[in-house]
């Protein structure tokens, strides 16, 4: 009790009645009891029930204790509760959900699963892939289009009328041009009236037109080929190769030779290119060309000029054309190679020079649109080579050259003009006569004997094949297509 309290109360033995020190010894038994259990200045309130609960409760706290928390700086309240003693609960620590954790390891066991069978597509795939590029042959890249100019080396030459330099014509064409070497035997009239063999050897230029799936297709000109006995074809990266005659138009001074893309490395095939063919149509006199070819047989070389003239008459060894005159140099080695335009397009194969003390700059080529049907037809024709002595071919004629002045005086067809006839022989059988004139064998055209001799090297006896004459009748020559199938040679001639 408070001091207050106590100076208040009445001291017993005083003059209290014996009512008033019974109530006063029941207040003090009370509040000892009380002091007993640590607090005062409360309430006490009691529950009737064997299982009774106390609460101290702070009438201005009522409101405040229903929100159970506050601020840092103020008290926390709650409840105390007086009860029968219970066993605390035992609080059990929460397991993290391992749901979470679940699902990312299924996940990446699923990424590394869809990892190895797309390794093992991908790798098949590959593989499949692979085999297909086997039984493929390799494609050979083409020049740059025209609309888009190489880029060369040297930044400080720039041709704004045309986008692209010589120089960068040269550097996007030269993969494309090729040297050729022929080998083959020349026969000489000797001093005593005789004639004797020579192993000659000449060289030329080539241009890569296409390819096949066993060859790659080069052109050139009949003459650059004719008579070879071996041909050997040189490209960019200084790697050569053999090459076979695929077909010739000796007309038109053209022919294709063909080598096998398996005798290429893949240095060679990746180092060449396909020459993109123009439109010399589209040529106009003054316009600037550029020339490459294998000149005098040292190897490539680039020279550069402009269209003199168009549709140029020349008449080379009975064959007259009409060519692109240009004074750019063409030299002797340049036959077969290339003449392009400033955008890198093939617009002529390089063929004739005018050659004389009194005349420079006059060089002559194969208008690319002439030429281009005649190559496409030479380069879909069987690829030949040589066949043995004793499988040669034979025809059973005697023929003679129809010259250039022979044509003229007597208005011939260029051929071969035919003697005689064998008895029972291939030509009879044919139906061949004497004073016919053969102008094609197989598709090949035949301007002479040499050629005729040359073309039947390829050929084995038995075999079927066209032959086309002009043939005599009413005062005119007429076209006449024959079979005919090759006997073999007779033995007295081995």
């Amino acid at each position: 009790m408070s001091d207050d309290w106590k100076r208040d109360e009445k001291e017993p033995g005083s003059s209290w009645s014996r009512q008033e020190e019974d109530t006063w010894r029941e207040a003090s038994a009370w509040d000892g009891e009380k002091n007993q259990s640590g607090s005062s200045d409360s309430t006490w309130e009691e529950q009737p029930s064997n299982d009774t609960t106390y609460s101290w409760v702070n009438p201005k706290l009522r409101e405040k204790n229903e929100q159970k928390e506050y601020n840092d700086n103020e008290a926390k309240y709650t409840s105390y509760q007086f009860s029968q003693p219970q066993e605390e609960p035992q609080i059990k620590p929460v397991k993290k959900s391992r749901g979470l954790l679940k699902k990312f390891g299924l996940c990446a066991a699923l990424a590394v699963v869809f990892g190895v069978i797309s390794g093992l597509i991908i790798l098949g795939i590959t593989s499949l892939g692979r085999e297909k590029e086997d039984t493929q042959p390799a494609r050979i890249q083409e020049t740059v289009p025209a609309t888009e100019p190489v880029q060369s080396q040297s930044s400080s030459q720039e041709n704004a009328a045309s986008g692209s330099t010589v120089a960068d014509v040269a550097a996007n064409s030269m993969p494309c041009v090729v040297a050729i070497s022929n080998v083959g035997i020349q026969e000489i009239q000797n001093f005593f009236g005789g004639t004797q063999e020579y192993q000659s050897e000449s060289s030329g230029s080539g241009i890569i037109v296409g390819q096949n799936e066993t060859e790659l297709l080069v052109a050139t000109n009949n003459h650059v080929v004719a008579g070879a006995d071996t041909i050997t074809v040189s490209f960019i990266d200084e790697s050569s190769a053999e090459a076979q005659i695929k077909g010739t138009d000796a007309n038109n001074d053209l022919a294709v030779v063909a080598v096998s893309l398996s005798d290429l490395s893949g240095d060679t095939l990746s180092a060449i290119k396909v020459a993109t063919l123009g439109n010399s149509d589209n040529l106009v006199v003054g316009e600037q060309v550029v020339a490459i070819g294998n000149a005098l047989g040292y190897g490539q070389s680039v020279t550069s000029g402009y269209v003199s003239a168009l549709n140029r008459e020349v008449t080379v060894d009975n064959v007259t054309a009409e060519l692109i005159q240009t004074d750019a140099a063409i030299n002797p080695g340049n036959s077969g190679g290339a003449l392009l335009n400033m955008q890198g397009e093939l617009i002529g194969i390089n063929a004739v020079k005018f050659a004389s003390n009194e005349v420079e700059g006059m060089g002559y080529a194969i208008p690319v649109s002439t030429a281009e049907p005649i190559l496409d037809d030479l380069m879909s024709r069987e690829t030949r080579q040589k066949v043995d002595e004793k499988d040669a071919a034979y025809l059973g004629i005697t023929c003679t050259n129809v010259t250039a002045q022979t044509q003229q005086m007597y208005d011939l067809p260029a051929g071969v003009f035919v003697d005689s006839v064998n008895e029972g022989g291939a030509a009879q059988n044919a139906g061949i006569i004497k004073g016919d004139i053969i102008t094609k064998f197989d598709g090949t055209t035949i301007t002479s004997y040499d050629e005729l001799v040359n073309t039947l090297q390829y050929y084995a006896a038995g075999e079927e094949v066209d032959i086309v004459v002009m043939r005599a009748e009413s005062g005119e020559y007429k076209e006449i297509e024959l079979k005919l199938t090759l006997d073999a040679r007779p033995a007295d001639m081995d």
